[in-house]
Parts: structure tokens; sequence; C-alpha cells
């Protein structure tokens, strides 16, 4: 669509935060405004009731890498606008992707020696970036993302 002198495109991202998720690129401005699919300060909220899933977050944040582009030294370039947090670009974004792909990779092999979800929990995958992204209250904890990651991977 064409607005206020700039070209805008809505980007529907299936099965990432939700089913229902969007990026808003607009282009002149050279700005991307990503919802809840990329929220900096903690964990994804993968809501699987809506039909989210980890693999869907992951899609969605390379998708947005790929829409980024770096400014000179890598700072700059591309705004990203979370759906909460701070401003950010595509550097905040690729260190976000690599925290969910190290996590979910932790959640998988530990699946595949047969732990349960329990068990997963206690080992704690994702103790490094606690201090990062982890809560202990509120309403999304580490304890539910784990969760959720977990029960993402093992639908079929």
């Amino acid at each position: 669509m064409f607005f206020n002198g700039e070209g805008i495109q809505i980007i529907h991202q299936p099965a990432a935060h939700t089913d229902g998720d969007s990026f808003v690129f607009f282009r002149r401005s050279d700005v991307v405004a990503t919802g809840d699919i990329f929220t900096p300060g903690r964990y994804p909220i993968i809501d699987l009731q809506r039909g989210g899933s980890v693999q869907g977050i992951l899609a969605a944040l390379n998708r947005l890498i790929d829409l980024t582009i770096p400014a000179e030294k890598v700072e700059g370039g591309t705004y990203v606008i979370p759906g909460h947090g701070r401003l950010c670009d595509q550097a905040d974004v690729v260190y976000y992707q690599e925290m969910l792909t190290i996590i979910r990779d932790r959640v998988q092999a530990m699946m595949k020696k047969g732990m349960t979800l329990e068990q997963v929990k206690a080992a704690k995958p994702t103790r490094d970036y606690d201090p990062v992204y982890g809560a202990t209250t509120g309403f999304w904890t580490t304890d539910m993302f784990v969760e959720a990651v977990y029960k993402s991977l093992s639908k079929k």
C-alpha cells in the first residue's frame, strides 16, 4: 500500500508468536515494526493456543534479518521497532535469533535423549541467557518459555 508519501508492506509471518503476526515495513523510512515477534528484553512469547511455534518465530526472525540492512560498521541502518522494548537494528535481531536457535537446539537435543519436560526445565537450557531475557515472575516466565519451546518441538 502507499500512504503519506511512502510505500508500506505488511508481511504476514505464520506460526510465529501466534498465527496472525505481521511485520510492517515502511520502505522509504527504512523502518520495520515487528509486533511481538521480536521483544529484545525477554524471551519470545510462543502462544501455542493461537498457532505460535518456536520454528515459526525463528523463520520470522530470519526473514526480518533479510529485510534489514546494517549501516557502516554494523550499527545503525534499518530501524527495528519491537513489540516491547528499545529501538533496535539488525545486529540486535541477529543476536536474538542466535540466542533462540541455541536454546531450541539445546531443548531438541535433550528431547532426543528422552528427557521429559520437567527434566528439561531442571537442566536449565536457558541458564546463560537468563540474566538478559529471563523472568521468574510476571505474565511470561522462563519456565513458561522453556515449556512452550518443548511443546512446540513435540508437535508433529
